[in-house]
C-alpha cells in the first residue's frame, strides 16, 4: 500500500456513508418534521462524535492566537455543510437518494474542478485539463441518466 492509498480509501469510505446518512437522515424526517430540525440534530449528533473523538485522542484545544488568525469566512465551513445537509434531507423524499446524491455529486465534480484549476480557497493548483473536464462530464450524463430513469 502506497502512502496516497489511505487517502483514496478515506475518500471512497467518506463517499460511501454518504447515502447512508441521507436515507438516516430522511427517516429521521418522518418523526421531526422539518428538514432543518434534522439538520440540526445531525449536526448536534456530529459535534458530540468529534467532541468525544478529540477527547478520546487527546488533541489540544486549539491556541487563541492561532485562531485569531484566520479570516472569518473560513468558519462558514460548518455553515455550508448545513446547507448540504438540508438539501438532502429536503429533496430525497421527493427525487430519491440516488438522484439526490446523483446531483450531489455533479454539483461537487462541477464545483470542485473550478476550485482545483484556480486553487482557490488555498488548494493546490490541478489544471482542468481535458481529461478532467471529461471526466465530470460523465458524471453530468451519468446524473442526467439516473434523472431519466426515474421519470
Amino acid at each position: 500500500m502506497n502512502g496516497r492509498t489511505i487517502y483514496l480509501l478515506a475518500a471512497l469510505a467518506g463517499g460511501a456513508i454518504l447515502p447512508v446518512q441521507v436515507a438516516l437522515n430522511t427517516l429521521l424526517r418522518r418523526y421531526v418534521g422539518e428538514p432543518m430540525q434534522v439538520t440540526f440534530i445531525s449536526y448536534l449528533a456530529g459535534t458530540l462524535a468529534s467532541l468525544a473523538i478529540c477527547l478520546v485522542a487527546q488533541y489540544p484545544i486549539p491556541a487563541a492566537a492561532v485562531l485569531s488568525q484566520t479570516s472569518w469566512w473560513m468558519w462558514i465551513g460548518g455553515c455550508l455543510g448545513t446547507l448540504y445537509v438540508w438539501s438532502t434531507i429536503f429533496a430525497t423524499p421527493k427525487i430519491g437518494a440516488s438522484l439526490a446524491l446523483a446531483l450531489t455529486i455533479a454539483g461537487q465534480m462541477i464545483a470542485a474542478l473550478f476550485l482545483d484549476h484556480y486553487g482557490a480557497l488555498g488548494l493546490t493548483k490541478f489544471a482542468a485539463s481535458p481529461t478532467r473536464i471529461a471526466g465530470v462530464v460523465f458524471v453530468v450524463v451519468g446524473v442526467s441518466l439516473v434523472a431519466y430513469a426515474k421519470r
